[in-house]
């Protein structure tokens, strides 16, 4: 129990650390406190010191710089380091298509019906910009696969305009980024349905009419067809990848 406790300490050490950045309101590029101060005011070794720095370190919540000036600084963990860590805690879970539709479905309506005559000219002239990678239908499988990319990247730049809604944004962006890497991982573009960018690319300007027209009914409920008929495609997609592989197999 004692060899237990002693490894356990530096994780606790380095949460008293986090408490304490988050009671002097530190932000990110202040300095922590010199490690002989630490010590002092946790009561701990230097080497416990030295290793709940690392485990901070290693959750992307400081930084250790050397040389002059040098020293432990809080940093902002970026928002794809948090979505990488996320991804590696879900590796190994098997995610269906439709887990990742039950999640959008549950709030993409509710996004696009809240920015509805909320979003500045310049940002729909921009999103409208986007669409045209995926105006067409894909002529080869790899055009294809840059397609659904392109398409889940709008909803991700969506997300982006939620406003003060930082938690909602960052589920929605993480969702389509598991999406995205699915297709890719899973080879979900290769069934060859060349007709999932134009009909996506459809769905998205019927979108950006309705958010500028203000209409956040029209909005939510083109979202919810859009959704539906996207998974539908995925579902069609990933069940075909999978009798693919059954072939393969008995072929052996």
């Amino acid at each position: 129990m004692a060899g237990t406790s002693s490894r356990r300490r530096p994780y606790q050490v380095a949460e008293t650390i986090k408490g304490w950045i988050v009671d002097r309101q530190l932000t990110p590029g202040d300095r922590l406190p010199s490690e002989s101060e630490l010590m002092a005011t946790l009561g701990v070794s230097k080497g416990t010191v030295r290793e709940s720095t690392r485990v901070l370190e290693a959750q992307g919540l400081v930084e250790t710089r050397t040389g002059p000036g040098g020293g432990v600084f809080v940093r902002e963990m970026s928002e794809s380091r948090a979505i990488a860590l996320l991804s590696h805690y879900l590796y190994f879970k098997d995610i269906s298509i439709r887990d990742i539709y039950q999640i959008r479905l549950a709030l993409e309506p509710e996004l696009v019906a809240s920015l509805a005559g909320n979003v500045a000219t310049e940002d729909l002239a921009r999103l409208r910009e986007s669409l045209h990678s995926y105006a067409e239908s894909a002529l080869d499988l790899e055009t294809e696969r840059q397609q659904h990319i392109d398409s889940l990247n709008f909803h991700e730049e969506l997300a982006a305009l939620s406003g003060g809604n930082a938690l909602l944004a960052f589920i929605i962006r993480f969702t389509a980024q598991v999406l995205s890497d699915l297709t890719v991982y899973r080879r979900l573009y290769e069934p060859g349905d060349h007709h999932i960018g134009p009909s996506g690319c459809r769905y998205h300007g019927w979108l950006l009419d309705a958010i500028e027209d203000g209409d956040a009914e029209r909005a939510r409920e083109l979202m919810r067809e859009h959704l539906i008929d996207a998974q539908a495609i995925m579902n069609d997609n990933e069940a075909q990848m999978k009798r693919g592989f059954l072939h393969e197999s008995s072929d052996r």
